[in-house]
């Protein structure tokens, strides 16, 4: 019994040609277009570079470069940890005996190769004029050689300083943010197709006779959840998908899974159930197919708001960022930028997850209880 009940489920939701729709296109659409939108604002170089400097040598050289990038108007000197690039002048880099010493620069990972770039053609002006400065000096009582050798100088930016990246930056490029955002956004749009059939069986005494035949509440959602986790667990691949094959034919970046698959599984299964609480919830408390398809949006756009869909959580103010913290839209977004961002695994993804689990069951249960009181009043 309880199979043909599956069965019935997937038939009514495959029927539902609008409410996939919404499921699969809309949110395809949005990462497509958010992703280009946001290409520009994610990948804008500074126009002042805030640089945090460690000085190992302590030479007059040394000093002397750090002197004049504190001049130079396109670099502000500030404490390390709120710095952009971190550089470290190392012991003996002032010397002539320690030419191979290199200066290390350590790149906030947040930061688009763009910016990076920008930052080292401006650093090596200051190296290059420090060394020409220095030659120019040493060579002053020959001008002839020294105008030969000055005119010879060519320095590259790869024999002076080598890039790091810092591997515990949060904020994400577009598509990062793009894809995360609008698989959790378009997975809580579930209430359409579920409101759609609770209400239409509620009008047709489906629900009524299948209580005659003494299937229980939990029997009956048990049914309704099976085909919607599927089709969350396929909704999250197409979107990734579409962030992999589709968005860099927009000159975009990639998505790139650096995470484990597994998590991704995991983590699409525990919103699933999120989304299919709140779904349900709604579907059995509405009167009306309009009247849930008003509410669910309406609960749907408070819950992205205040998640980080709307706006990224890295630009909200504090208070908004602890506010959000609130929103289940909020956890599953974080475990997805875990993963796609920071390389997690699951146990990197286990809190957002049981957070997720807990919320959605809790909601069922509500759900089934106050299905049982309306269908035990006819209602």
């Amino acid at each position: 019994m309880f199979s043909a009940m599956v069965k019935k489920e997937f038939l009514l939701v495959l029927r539902d040609k609008q409410a996939l729709m919404a499921l699969f296109i809309m949110p395809a659409i949005f990462i497509l277009i958010m992703s280009v939108a946001m290409r520009d604002m994610f990948s804008q170089a500074s126009v002042n570079f805030a640089i945090g400097i460690v000085d190992l040598d302590k030479s007059s050289i040394s000093k002397k470069l750090i002197a004049n990038i504190d001049d130079d108007k396109k670099f502000s000197i500030v404490d390390i940890k709120n710095a952009e690039f971190v550089i470290t002048m190392p012991k003996g880099y002032g010397n002539e005996s320690a030419k191979e010493s290199k200066i290390a620069i350590k790149v906030d990972g947040s930061l688009k190769s763009d910016e990076i770039e920008l930052f080292k053609v401006n650093l090596l002006q200051n190296i290059v004029n420090l060394k020409l400065d220095i030659i120019t000096e040493r060579l002053s009582d020959f001008s002839d050689e020294a105008a030969a050798a000055v005119g010879s100088v060519s320095l590259s930016g790869d024999n002076l300083f080598t890039l790091t990246y810092n591997e515990d930056s949060e904020v994400p490029n577009s598509t990062q943010q793009s894809v995360p955002t609008w698989i959790v956004f378009g997975m809580f749009f579930m209430v359409i197709p579920m409101s759609n059939i609770y209400i239409n069986e509620r009008k047709q005494n489906t629900l009524s006779r299948l209580d005659s035949m003494n299937i229980s509440i939990f029997s009956l959602t048990m049914a309704k959840i099976v085909p919607y986790i599927f089709i969350g667990q396929v909704q999250v691949w197409i979107m990734i998908a579409v962030g992999m094959f589709l968005v860099p034919l927009l000159d975009t970046p990639a998505l790139a899974i650096n995470g484990s698959i597994s998590a991704v599984i995991f983590l699409s299964f525990a919103l699933s159930i999120s989304a299919i609480g709140v779904s349900t919830l709604i579907a059995v408390s509405a009167n009306s197919s309009e009247q849930a398809s008003t509410i669910g949006g309406i609960t749907n756009i408070l819950l992205g708001s205040i998640g980080g869909v709307m706006v990224p959580k890295f630009i909200m103010p504090e208070t908004m960022q602890k506010l959000a913290n609130i929103s289940p839209m909020s956890w599953g977004l974080d475990g997805f930028l875990d993963i796609f961002l920071k390389g997690g695994g699951i146990m990197h993804v286990m809190n957002e997850s049981l957070m997720l689990i807990v919320f959605g069951l809790v909601v069922l249960v509500i759900s089934m209880m106050i299905l049982k009181v309306r269908m035990e009043r006819g209602l």
